[in-house]
């Protein structure tokens, strides 16, 4: 999963950003509105944590931009506003949820899993190609019913490796989306979590799903002899 959080204060973004990944979740950390509603366009994201006193752009405008952009975007609005007209205003305007500052962790991450399960229909939440599973929102991931434990690269990587399942993804398309890095012909990063997959995932199956494209990259996919159990992305 891929968030996208707006928020000035660097200390408790980073907070956030660090306590999020360790759940496995991908966040991107903006600072300003003008950030916010450029990424969040530009981007595919499945929720958006939204601070309203942002700099340059105001929250509440990043809010109503999204709303006519992305209408079924999951939005969460974490701020020190604590007024019930600012709440009110926030929820009409169509914010998702509404949790004020200071607040607890343990709760914040609770509401984005709320928000993930309604925003997604149990296919979607659930990618599958032959015998292995993942769990976008329980951050699960199975082999013939075994579980796989992945560090949370592993698992950004796996995900998205199936999302885009039968097709090739480059090394640059892996590391803009896992890495946040423009292509670095001098990392080999790619390479060496692909092994850590490889032996995660592959390694005791007779049937590898990790497979090498000449010339491009990377792909993941069931030969034609595993009966493929479908991939909803």
């Amino acid at each position: 999963m891929r968030i996208l959080m707006a928020e000035d204060d660097e200390a408790l973004g980073k907070f956030v950003q660090q306590g999020l990944e360790s759940e496995q979740y991908k966040v991107d950390l903006v600072r300003d509105g003008e950030q916010a509603r450029s990424a969040a366009t530009d981007s595919e994201y499945d929720l958006v944590i939204l601070d309203l006193n942002l700099p340059k752009v105001d929250g509440v405008c990043v809010l109503r931009h999204l709303r006519l952009k992305k209408p079924s975007l999951p939005v969460l609005v974490l701020t020190q506003r604590t007024r019930v007209e600012d709440r009110v205003e926030c929820l009409d305007t169509g914010a998702d949820d509404y949790l004020p500052k200071p607040f607890s962790f343990s709760e914040l991450s609770a509401r984005i899993r709320a928000l993930i399960r309604r925003s997604h229909v149990p296919s979607e939440a659930v990618l599958a190609i032959a015998d292995l599973k993942l769990d976008r929102v329980q951050r699960l991931v199975q082999r013939a019913g075994v579980r796989i434990d992945l560090t949370t690269k592993e698992f950004t990587l796996l995900e998205y490796l199936m999302r885009y399942a039968g097709r090739g993804v480059t090394r640059s398309m892996i590391l803009e989306h896992v890495w946040n890095l423009s292509f670095d012909t001098t990392t080999n990063v790619v390479d060496v979590y692909i092994n850590y997959l490889r032996r995660k995932i592959d390694d005791g199956h007779p049937i590898k799903l990790i497979q090498t494209v000449r010339g491009v990259g990377y792909t993941l996919k069931a030969p034609a002899e595993i009966p493929a159990v479908g991939v909803h992305a």
